[in-house]
């Protein structure tokens, strides 16, 4: 049954963006970086990027339940970005380090991609070959 249920981390994610900004802090996401991720390479460290999603340095922020998609400017250069919701890592506050971390999750767990707008282009199901996803979910505070 609860297979069927949708994920609860866009929600929380959303949550925590409004969270900082009601209080005047700057949200970061980190975001694990592969080929589903439309990101400025040149930024990505060890396989992931940081961002700084608050609405000051973003464009036409959209938190969607799959994919998270703006447009930032990058050396003075606007670019468009967008990942699916499963490659983000974490959010939190820039300030204080309060927010949330998220288990990486692997991408046969996927039931869709991100295309620019934040829309769905792949099917409802996820990938038969691929196994659940083992062990209990973790939440993890960062500093």
């Amino acid at each position: 049954m609860s297979e069927n249920l949708p994920s609860t981390k866009p929600y929380l994610i959303r949550a925590i963006h409004e969270w900082c900004t009601d209080n005047g802090f700057t949200p970061y996401i980190a975001v694990k970086v592969d080929e589903w991720a439309r990101v400025p390479r040149e930024f990505v460290r060890d396989g992931q990027i940081v961002l700084n999603v608050g609405y000051e340095a973003t464009g036409g922020l959209k938190i969607a339940n799959d994919g998270i998609s703006f447009q930032a400017r990058f050396g003075g250069v606007a670019r468009d970005i967008s990942f699916p919701i499963e490659n983000v890592a974490a959010i939190y506050a820039r300030e204080n380090g309060a927010g949330m971390a998220f288990e990486p999750e692997s991408k046969g767990a996927v039931a869709g991609s991100v295309t620019e707008a934040g829309t769905s282009i792949a099917g409802d199901k996820p990938d038969p070959t691929s196994p659940p996803p083992a062990g209990r979910p973790k939440l993890q505070r960062i500093k």
